[in-house]
């Protein structure tokens, strides 16, 4: 409508509106006033009117033939104003305006030590060089337990082999050998050898002692010390430095190693807090230059050695430069505890590092875009020590110096580093060339990154304003965690209904919260207690926790508690002047000391601040001292003006609104960079109770207080993302802005009176009357629930990979009694089973991480725990007693290793599963593990290791095991194991099952199959099967091996006491040969292998289907195996009954003793009756990666001079005596079916002979396991005592040796076996080889040998070095030409 010229003074409809609306009584007065100019305005008008009609006629035709547009709707007068003519009482002053403070710059009063300057020098001209691995490094020194003890610990209780620590009170001159190294390799900085030095680390070795930590501190800071001054004395212009290694520890404050509780810590951040403090005591007191918080893996543990080292510098009124490294643990870019590496430095930027970095888990190439990202966001120095490539298949590292600078010119090509160095697998070599490396780049720029809120939860939250439109970056703080803010929320906290309270958390995420307001604060609540356990929980719930939190109390001491819970970078809500100036110094510096931003409400010691002036004023001075003398971060500092509630009916109230947003502006103005919040819900609690009109007082006041630039406040997330402001109702909007901005005096009472007739449910922008039907123009929002629209199994499995748990139960009861599945257990097995795969398959991929699987464990754990009463009643039914969990899970790091974290999440992830799960802790002694399995009744034994020589220690335990009789399966994992470790290192020396498990989501599967008895062996054979493939590939791929001398191979072996019970000889029952003529074939049948002879027809089950006899179910080959199988057994019958082959046996047993690498074997019982011939052996000496010994057979024999007389024996066996002639008939009638299968029927009985042959010598014969009992099966998997190797296999690769039997035994007289010229036998169908009975004996692999063994082998066979090159080919590591 056009503006009315009614007067001069520029009255128009808007203001005349207003004036009717603030004074009716002197509005009507002006109208009456008008009665007589208005009188003969009608008569005109009606004189008028009657020529009105026709004129209008006419001039609608003259348009229409002039072609123009028909008139426009009336213009809107609003449409013509600006925003500060429509709503003066907030527009922007334009004069009048004090001057923007100056504020001086805080100067951190704490002096700096001179490295701070030296090392921004150096890194500014060249990049500086860390040193590499000390684990690593010690590694190579192969030291042994006394080494660790020395005379200090000689009486410790404990093992202390793999405390590393230790070593500089040990054995000083092995760590500082290493330090000097890295420092002759060009290394500027080395670290100290004090990786788990704290209180908490070293409890695992019982050495949690102040004295002991304090000393392995000072000693290993002076140590590292010394060495640098050494070398900067040799070379002044490149100054080396020490730097205080401070770790991680070996337990998370963010995730729960209870399933039952995730809200569980197994210890508190204060604890973390005391045990960094006294290590960083220690070190500074030995005289490190710099300190180095390293590999982190969750951040709150970074940020509690943060918070302890700079409590530290205040008591000791000093500080030295801080470098801070996390550690990215896979392709998802995250921290074990699930943030990303911008979100990493957003929670520990407060602390103020001289430099940032990542470490170990990834190789250089990996880790590149990691760095990049830092890079760019971070504005200090920035460093990486990646690892020497990826570990390989045994879990040592590959890659050379010179391969991984290669990798890191990356690095230094894209302007990345200040500083490089090496993890794990690096060594000298590494740094000398990454120091080359380094020498030919510039280092990085440091630059300055834009002044931005930078907040975290497991995302960054970089808050960048949009200064044209601040409703459009508004921050969202979600209110319903607030117990003042919901009352859902404060019930469900009362009731300790805490999943309760997380589903809302989760629901105001879902809806639009970008940070979760959380508070405690009521009288029926303890605080503290209730905001440490529901900050643990948000922290375990991923899709909660990606958001920042706002920890809100009006007590100090709750605020802390919930900052102790966060890896993130919180708000802290609030601080204020109330309680004085002194005190909010105090509590800023706290909040300061913990990385959080702050609220600051406006309180001082006059009270609360409510007019504009008031607001200003305490802001300000709030500020100036924030900045001037805490030295906070303009960035962080959040005012909360106080949104006081309008509306009540109380003159003095209505212009709060009014107040609150010029203050607001004012506020930023005079305080630059600072940030305004707010409670909006406050700011109508009189209309609590009319939806309508509560929220379109909220919208309203956002859009103003926003244009004035409030940046975030304390809201309903979906409301107000639903209620657009443009979209309110309008003459709800009149209403509700007359008041909001105190437009008229009777607005209240207006305001209450139009609320009456709303319907009270309804919304502000889809507003009714009382009485009126709800519309349908609303469109429906989609609430993320599609998927409840699929099959109940779907929805299960979408559940799990979710980790959504609001449905399980319902879904799982659905499973349960539609009739689709016949059991609880196909259930477990179907879609349960089909999501946890899922899952494991996306963390694998690096597209899920560690919370979200625990997460989803524990859905798969509610659905368990609903079947189980079912289950249970089904087996009571039954009458079957057996226990109703999945079984019992033995769980432990072995000995040696301290690390836990990986171990536990398989504990809570099969804990979810239903599995009885026994975690008997690290550095678990054999004999601890083997006890316990035992005394629990062990289903499965998991073993879980770190660091490389754990690798050792889990095969250790594998050949106790075979030792003990046990035959449950062995499950490996950890960072360090691999597929290929457990197929070559642990598959041959436990025959009970051995599985290697790739990570915690995998775990599940592999102990369900295992503990379903009709699944087992045929998993373990298929597993068996796959690990003989990778063990050919492994030993036929170790070309580029190093070699011991055979002298230092011979120097590794410690022979057993042959003297003692354990091992002394067993004589066998006779001395010479014995033929066994004629063995019935019928005894021989059950010793065949079956397993064999379907592959000589190339079939072949698919898993589960794998072998004997589950082949005959398999789809494809089943029926056809079967069918084959039955004819060969009636082949079997006919060789039997007709006697159409011979079995014929040979056994000897002869006195002998080993003299070096040979076996000389006598003439009669004993040396005395002089030597009759020799075996000759081949040592290993390929170099092996641990302390194993270099073995050659003649180890298992008692040497000469140690006067104990020991037995060899040996044995050939056929069942071909007979096949030429039953082949030649098959052959003459053209049936080559049959002959093969006669060929390989005698194959088939050989091996079943020898397998019967050394059962008889085992319990009879020789005797020395009378009392053995296996089965068939049993003796296929090797499961007794003693070995029988044959000449031109792994344990003895030449058959020449063959030839010593054959004159020894004369075998071709005795039973018909002959050698032909190239040591064959013939018939072919027979089996031969040596036995070896001591308790020492085992199978092993001569592998690749050196020039050196083979000319004193040669020698000692008084053969020509030619002609054994020739029959030892396939095992030389050197070219023959």
């Amino acid at each position: 409508m056009a503006k009315l010229p009614l007067v001069s003074a520029k009255v128009n409809y808007q203001k005349a509106l207003n004036l009717m609306k603030r004074d009716p009584q002197k509005a009507t007065l002006y109208i009456l006033g008008l009665a007589p100019a208005i009188l003969l305005l009608a008569i005109v008008l009606a004189a008028m009117a009657v020529l009105s009609i026709p004129v209008g006629i006419l001039g609608s035709y003259a348009l229409k033939a002039m072609n123009l547009r028909d008139w426009e709707e009336p213009i809107d007068p609003e449409a013509e104003m600006t925003y500060e003519e429509k709503y003066p009482q907030i527009a922007a002053k334009t004069s009048g305006l004090s001057a923007v403070p100056t504020y001086k710059k805080w100067v951190d009063p704490l002096p700096k030590s001179d490295a701070f300057a030296v090392i921004d020098k150096i890194m500014s001209e060249r990049v500086m060089i860390i040193d590499g691995a000390m684990g690593t490094s010690v590694q190579a020194y192969k030291l042994k337990e006394e080494d660790f003890r020395a005379e200090r610990y000689k009486d410790h209780e404990n093992d202390l082999k793999g405390n590393n620590d230790i070593l500089v009170l040990t054995r000083p001159d092995v760590i500082k050998e290493i330090h000097s190294a890295y420092l002759a390799a060009g290394a500027d900085i080395i670290e100290t050898n004090t990786f788990n030095a704290t209180m908490i680390s070293q409890a695992d070795y019982a050495l949690d002692r102040k004295q002991d930590v304090w000393d392995i501190n000072v000693a290993a800071a002076k140590l590292a010390k010394e060495c640098c001054v050494e070398f900067t004395k040799k070379d002044p212009s490149k100054p080396r430095f020490a730097a205080g290694a401070i770790g991680p520890t070996n337990r998370t404050l963010s995730v729960s190693p209870s399933v039952e509780n995730p809200a569980f810590r197994a210890c508190t951040f204060d604890e973390i807090v005391e045990a960094y403090y006294e290590q960083t005591e220690a070190l500074i007191e030995g005289g490190v230059d710099v300190l180095l918080v390293e590999t982190i893996f969750d951040t709150l543990n970074a940020k509690a050695a943060l918070f302890a080292v700079n409590k530290y510098f205040a008591n000791w009124g000093k500080k030295i430069p801080v470098f801070v490294s996390g550690t990215i643990v896979d392709n998802s870019g995250r921290t074990l505890s699930g943030q990303t590496n911008e979100a990493f430095w957003n929670s520990v930027s407060h602390a103020k590092p001289i430099a940032i970095g990542l470490n170990c888990a990834l190789g250089a190439q990996d880790m590149v875009p990691y760095i990049d990202n830092l890079s760019k966001c971070a504005d200090c120095w920035v460093f990486a020590y990646p690892n020497a490539g990826l570990p390989n298949a045994m879990g040592g590292y590959d890659q050379k110096g010179p391969e991984m600078a290669k990798d890191c010119e990356t690095f230094f090509e894209k302007n990345l580093l200040n500083a490089i160095g090496g993890c794990c697998g690096t060594t000298a070599e590494h740094i000398a060339s990454l120091a080359e490396l380094g020498a030919r780049y510039k280092p990085r720029q440091r630059h300055d990154v834009p002044e931005q809120m930078r907040l975290s939860g497991l995302l960054p939250f970089n808050y960048d304003p949009n200064e044209k439109d601040m409703r459009k970056s508004f921050i969202n703080l979600g209110e319903r965690c607030n117990v003042a803010g919901s009352s859902i929320f404060k019930k469900a906290i009362v009731d300790g209904n805490f999943e309760k309270a997380l589903a809302i958390a989760l629901k105001q995420v879902e809806n639009g919260a970008h940070v979760i307001d959380i508070n405690m604060d009521d009288g029926l609540i303890d605080g503290k207690s209730a905001m440490t356990k529901f900050v643990n929980l948000l922290v375990s719930e991923p899709d909660a926790s990606k958001v920042p939190f706002m920890i809100d109390s009006s007590k100090f001491d709750v605020v802390e508690a919930g900052l102790k819970c966060s890896q993130g970078k919180c708000i802290m809500n609030s601080i204020s002047l109330k309680a004085g100036q002194d005190q909010f110094l105090k509590d800023a510096a706290l909040v300061k000391a913990h990385g959080a931003a702050v609220v600051v409400m406006a309180f001082d010691e006059e009270g609360q601040a409510a007019t504009e002036a008031e607001k200003v004023r305490i802001c300000c001075r709030a500020f100036k001292l924030l900045v001037e003398e805490v030295g906070f971060n303009p960035q962080d500092i959040i005012f909360d003006p106080n949104i006081l509630t309008i509306g009540t009916g109380m003159e003095e109230h209505n212009n709060y609104a009014v107040d609150f947003i010029n203050a607001t502006r004012e506020i930023k103005r005079l305080c630059p960079g600072c940030k305004i919040s707010g409670g909006v819900s406050n700011l109508a609690f009189s209309f609590r109770g009319n939806e309508p009109v509560r929220r379109g007082f909220h919208s309203a006041f956002l859009y103003h207080a926003c244009k004035a630039g409030m940046d975030m406040g304390i809201v309903n997330a979906a409301q107000v993302e639903e209620d657009v402001y443009e979209n309110i109702d309008k003459e709800l909007l009149e209403y509700i802005e007359d008041v909001l901005l105190n437009r008229c005096s009777n607005a209240t009472e207006r305001m209450l009176q139009f609320a009456a007739t709303l319907d009270p449910k309804s919304g502000p922008c889809n507003l009714r009357r009382k009485g009126q039907a709800a519309g349908g123009a609303a469109k429906k929002k989609d609430n993320g629930k599609a998927w409840r629209n699929e099959k109940v199994g779907k929805r299960l499995e979408y559940a799990l990979v979710h980790g959504i748990d609001e449905f399980c139960i319902a879904d799982t009861e659905e499973c349960r009694t539609s009739g689709s599945f016949a059991s609880c257990l196909e259930i477990i097995e179907g879609p349960l089973m089909d999501g946890m795969n899922v899952v494991g398959d996306l963390f694998g991929a690096g597209k899920m991480f560690l919370p979200q699987v625990i997460k989803s464990a524990r859905v798969m754990k509610k659905s368990v725990g609903h079947l189980l009463p079912f289950m249970q009643a089904a087996k009571d039914a039954a009458g079957d007693t057996s226990s109703s969990s999945a079984g019992t899970f033995l769980i432990a790091t072995v000995k040696g290793d301290v690390h836990d974290i990986g171990k536990n999440i398989v504990a809570v992830v099969l804990g979810c599963n239903n599995f009885k799960v026994i975690d008997i802790g690290v550095m678990c002694p054999c004999q601890t593990i083997l006890d316990a399995v035992k005394e629990n009744n062990a289903d499965i034994l998991g073993l879980s290791g770190l660091i490389t020589p754990s690798l050792d220690e889990m095969v250790t335990v594998g050949k106790e095991m075979e030792k003990a009789g046990l035959k449950i399966p062995l499950l490996i994992g950890g960072a360090t194991t691999s597929k290929m470790h457990t197929a070559v290192k642990m598959a041959p020396v436990y025959s009970g099952g051995v599985v290697h498990v790739l990570d915690a989501s995998r775990a599940v599967p592999v102990a369900q199959t295992l503990m379903d008895m009709t699944k087992r062996p045929e998993f373990l054979d298929d597993i068996k099967e796959t690990y003989e493939e990778m063990r050919e590939e492994f030993f036929a791929g170790l070309e580029d091996r190093k070699y011991l001398s055979l002298a230092k191979a011979r120097e590794s072996v410690t022979l057993p006491d042959f003297s003692s019970a354990e091992h002394k000889p067993v004589k066998p029952k006779f001395l010479g040969t014995k033929a066994l003529k004629d063995v019935p074939i019928a005894d021989v049948i059950p010793y065949i292998d079956w397993n064999p002879f379907f592959q000589v027809w190339q079939l072949r089950g698919r898993y589960p289907n794998r072998g004997y006899p589950k082949i005959f179910n398999d789809e494809n080959v089943g029926m056809e195996a079967k069918k084959l199988f039955d004819e060969a057994n009636a082949m079997l019958d006919q060789m039997k009954n007709q006697k159409q082959l011979t079995l014929n046996g040979l056994l000897a047993f002869y006195a002998c003793n080993a003299v070096g690498d040979d076996i000389e074997v006598y003439n009669g019982e004993d040396a005395a009756s002089g030597k009759r011939c020799s075996f000759h052996t081949i040592r290993q000496q390929a170099e092996k990666d641990t302390e194993e010994p270099y073995m050659a057979l003649s180890d298992f024999i008692a040497p000469k001079d140690s006067n104990v007389t020991d037995y060899l024996g040996m044995f050939v066996c056929t069942a071909g005596l007979g096949l030429d002639k039953l082949t030649q008939s098959f052959k003459k009638n053209n049936d080559d079916y049959s002959y093969i299968m006669a060929e390989a029927l005698a194959d088939r009985l050989a091996e079943a002979f020898a397998e019967l042959l050394h059962a008889q010598v085992r319990k009879d014969h020789w005797g020395y396991a009378p009392d053995e009992s296996l089965n068939a099966d049993d003796l296929l998997k090797v499961k007794y005592q003693g070995i029988r190797p044959a000449p031109g296999y792994p344990s003895q690769p030449d058959h020449t040796e063959k030839a010593t039997m054959w004159d020894l035994m004369k075998c071709k007289e005795e039973i018909g076996v002959e050698l032909t010229e190239s040591f064959a036998m013939l018939p072919a169908a027979s089996v031969s080889g040596l036995y070896f009975g001591g308790k020492s004996a085992e199978y092993f692999n001569v592998g690749k040998i050196e020039k050196d063994q083979v000319e004193e082998y040669a020698s000692r066979k008084g053969m020509d070095v030619a002609t054994v090159e020739k029959w030892l080919g396939q095992n030389l590591a050197y070219h023959v030409e």
